[in-house]
């Protein structure tokens, strides 16, 4: 059985599983659907690749989870609840994530995350929701409100990135609330 802890954050979960192997190499059960009572069905799964420097985030859904496991490399991953009426409302968290280390992380909808590669990466996530432009939200990387401490001092951002507001500027209806899940 996995090791399963409750991160700081509401409704986070770190997941460490077994791993087995032998002269032949490793074998890992990275994720389980059950492991999660808040999850659904994970219907896409992605692939990212970052050079060390790189800044992904802060992204943030209404509607979607995220499970993230490490393949390869080093990241820092950040964490912040936007969740209105969430009993860590406000709260930001870190978590490092190695592919040396089998080590997963559950991010539900409403909790911004984005993480800093301290290394070349590979990170392969799975989603429980398509791809939709309209749930793809945004909070500044750099906000003093989250007070996030990345790793690195001179991270490399896309412009989207760049270009996200802080959370005294997003939108009232663009604010996640705690228990909403659709």
């Amino acid at each position: 059985m996995p090791s399963i802890r409750a991160a700081t954050i509401a409704d986070v979960l770190v997941v460490e599983p077994e791993a087995h192997g032998d002269e032949r190499g490793r074998f890992v059960e990275t994720y389980r659907r059950q492991w999660f009572p808040l999850g659904r069905e994970m219907v896409q799964g992605n692939r990212s690749e970052k050079q060390a420097g790189a800044v992904v985030g802060l992204h943030y859904h209404l509607h979607q989870a995220d499970y993230w496991y490490m393949l390869r490399g080093r990241a820092r991953v950040v964490l912040h609840d936007l969740r209105q009426g969430s009993p860590t409302e406000g709260t930001t968290e870190t978590v490092d994530l190695d592919g040396a280390e089998d080590r997963g992380i559950f991010i539900p909808p409403g909790v911004a995350h984005g993480f800093a590669a301290l290394t070349d990466l590979l990170l392969w996530y799975l989603v429980d929701g398509y791809y939709n432009p309209v749930d793809e939200l945004g909070l500044a990387w750099d906000d003093p409100e989250v007070a996030a401490d990345w790793g690195i001092t001179d991270p490399v951002l896309s412009s989207r990135d760049r270009s996200n507001p802080r959370r005294r500027d997003i939108e009232p209806a663009l604010l996640p609330r705690a228990g909403l899940r659709t």
